[in-house]
């Protein structure tokens, strides 16, 4: 995919998505986490971008939203399906579904629905989505134990590039090696040169290492796993508690992590908590092996009374001597025993092996001093000693979980990736459940039997707001063009909300809210709202002037007005209201314009335009009676002729205020005034 063909992509956006490992499948599957990861680009911006992308992939023109209503039912229904997901990531994945005219995206997404559908959201699932995140990459990762070693210049380019993790150093010959390996723990030699050379340290020839760095550094392995050990934990209980099929062995995969701390290292093994203990107790327990050591001397000196003869003292006097020959002559025994308990106590609280209890001896001399004092030079090599044993073992399991890891980088990925697209299914699954919906059918226009216009049964809008089961179910469907009458607050503005609602879920592909709905497929959707208050003549100008560009060019499209004779006099909406129905027919587009000027506009159409109607039943205590579902070819009586012919029925049956001639008087006005809608009607 040619990046900068997706629209709204310039050069700097496709040099940040070249950046990715997999830029294409991203684009293909929406996904937006990922596209995310690119430099610079915002997941808000990652979610635009997808939809482009997909756009293209369809040939999709876009505009299909063609007015700020029309956007915001769009915007509305979309909120519905976002309040339904766990994952930040399934919100903004959503963005990526919009409505369409293009038959090939509309069938594929009613193809990711109908997988959708079949899911159960259940308590155990939600509760493991919350702790899913896409998976995140570690920063700037530096390895300071060990570094790479070689004599070619070119050589030395190549590794920088390959393994930054690690310090590349220049070297000559075996000497350069051996001062490296006395600043390193380890240091790998890239060049085939230096094998069978005899250097102390632990220095390593492997020529091929840069073509596998995870070997030289299995650290960037276990950053990535213990960066994101979480998330990799809750998408796999995902897995567990909705069962699908992992794309791992999930106990492989937790066994693995539970070897993993969150700094990256190795945890688990006896051995290097051990080696791990020592070097970071040596000093507390030298400490108190010397405390252990005097102690013992000096108790054993007040206990024994020490006889010096005094040609003895004057000897040892002229020799120079001091109290340590005095130890060495008469408490040579109590001296080495104390000096032994020094030793033992640091080899047992330490739990050295054999071979460093030896360097321990070296640490306590033999030749009798007091106060008894370690030797630090030999606490400082079995310091070394210890620190290099504990490096080497961390490097080896770090290898080898590495190693177990490397294989499930791609697996753990898509195990990520499967459990925030389910979190996408489940919302739509919510969603269809919560609103009682089913999937259209989307007519193709070009089908010359297939029927035009819309037609939905049960409809219930979602955009109201109130409980989705208290809403009144509504059947309406229109072929062509038609003007929707009704009573003031009988519902002609939420039957335009239900239309554009189910028409716009239709092209995204998705589930409606009824019990079953036939949309033909259009290019556009103009839903205009109703306007508050007249315009003034610039914007009445402007008006018009829109309408003349969807009269013109208006097939393909399904036309939503709400009251648009509120823009001027009532006489003149009529007659320009009229006109555009005109038009609309002429170009066979479908359409529902609600008015209270019904019957004035279709007076004035050159053709025989359908009026249908929410017809109010009557007045129960001052409450209207409706049937929220339009009635065909039907003028809807007003609010005001429900009121007079409530007052002239009671003024007839003698219910109304008064008597006599007054009543009678009453009854004949109320009579009068009923006629004459009557005679409107007509």
């Amino acid at each position: 995919m040619e990046f900068e063909a997706i629209p709204g992509v310039g050069e700097k956006t496709a040099a940040s998505l070249a950046e990715l490992d997999d830029a294409e499948r991203a684009l293909r599957a929406g996904d937006v986490a990922a596209l995310a990861d690119a430099p610079g680009i915002s997941e808000g911006r990652a979610a635009r971008i997808a939809r482009a992308a997909i756009r293209l992939e369809h040939d999709d023109p876009g505009g299909f939203l063609a007015t700020d209503r029309a956007r915001e039912v769009y915007d509305e229904v979309l909120g519905l399906l976002r309040d339904r997901t766990v994952t930040d990531y399934a919100a903004r994945r959503l963005e990526t579904f919009y409505p369409s005219p293009t038959p090939s995206r509309i069938a594929e997404v009613r193809a990711f629905v109908a997988d959708a559908t079949e899911r159960e959201p259940s308590p155990e699932v939600t509760d493991a989505l919350a702790g899913v995140e896409p998976l995140s990459t570690p920063g700037d990762l530096r390895v300071r134990d060990r570094c790479l070693a070689t004599s070619d210049a070119e050589r030395y380019s190549e590794a920088r590039e390959a393994v930054p993790e690690l310090s590349v150093e220049v070297v000559e010959d075996a000497r350069d090696l051996a001062e490296l390996a006395r600043g390193y723990a380890t240091v790998v030699a890239l060049d085939e040169d230096f094998a069978g050379v005899d250097v102390e340290g632990d220095v390593r020839v492997e020529p091929d290492a840069l073509e596998n760095p995870a070997e030289v550094v299995p650290e960037r392995v276990l950053a990535f796993f213990a960066t994101n050990r979480e998330p990799l934990r809750a998408a796999a209980a995902v897995h567990r508690a909705a069962d699908m099929n992992a794309p791992c062995d999930l106990d492989a995969l937790s066994g693995a992590l539970d070897r993993l701390a969150a700094d990256g290292t190795v945890v688990g093994d006896d051995e290097l908590d051990r080696l791990t203990t020592a070097v970071d107790d040596l000093d507390a327990a030298v400490g108190t092996a010397e405390s252990v050591a005097n102690d013992r001397l000096r108790e054993s000196i007040r206990e024994r009374d020490v006889t010096v003869e005094g040609s003895d003292l004057l000897s040892l006097v002229e020799q120079g001597a001091g109290v340590d020959s005095l130890l060495s002559r008469e408490l040579a025994d109590e001296y080495a025993a104390a000096v032994e308990a020094a030793r033992d106590h640091v080899v047992d609280a330490l739990d050295l092996d054999p071979g460093e209890a030896e360097v321990v001896r070296r640490a306590f001399p033999d030749e009798p001093t007091f106060p008894v004092e370690r030797n630090d030079e030999a606490v400082s090599r079995l310091r070394d000693d210890l620190t290099a044993a504990k490096e080497r073992r961390a490097t080896r399991l770090k290898r080898e979980l590495a190693d177990d890891l490397a294989d499930l980088r791609e697996p753990a990925e898509e195990l990520v990736r499967a459990a925030l697209e389910l979190d996408v299914e489940l919302a739509v699954a919510r969603f269809a459940d919560d609103f009682d919906c089913t999937l259209p059918e989307v007519v193709d226009p070009d089908d010359p039997d297939a029927p035009d216009g819309f037609e939905i049964e049960g409809g219930r809008s979602p955009l109201l707001d109130v409980p989705h089961d208290e809403v009144d179910p509504v059947d309406y469907g229109v072929d062509g063009v038609a003007l929707l009458s009704g009573v003031n607050s009988g519902g002609k503005t939420s039957t335009l909300d239900l239309v554009a609602t189910v028409v716009v879920l239709a092209h995204m592909g998705l589930p409606v809210p009824a019990d079953a709905a036939r949309v033909e497929r259009v290019e556009e959707l103009h839903y205009h709202a109703k306007t508050q208050g007249t315009l003034d003549a610039g914007a009445f100008e402007s008006t018009v002037r829109e309408f003349a560009d969807l009269a013109t060019g208006g097939e393909g499209s399904l036309v939503l007005v709400d009251e648009l004779e509120s823009i001027t006099e009532p006489g003149a909406s009529a007659k320009i209201i009229a006109g555009i129905l005109e038009a609309l027919h002429e170009n066979g587009a479908t359409g529902v314009f609600v008015s209270h000027l019904a019957g004035e506009i279709r007076d004035a159409a050159d053709f025989a335009v359908t009026v249908d109607g929410i017809e109010a039943e009557g007045l129960e205590d001052g409450e209207l009676q409706v049937n929220r579902s339009p009635v065909k070819d039907h003028l809807a009586r007003s609010t005001p002729e429900l009121i007079v012919e409530k007052l002239a029925r009671e003024a007839g049956d003698g219910d109304g205020p008064g008597s006599g001639a007054a009543a009678d008087h009453d009854a004949a006005f109320y009579g009068g005034l009923l006629e004459k809608f009557e005679s409107a009607g007509d």
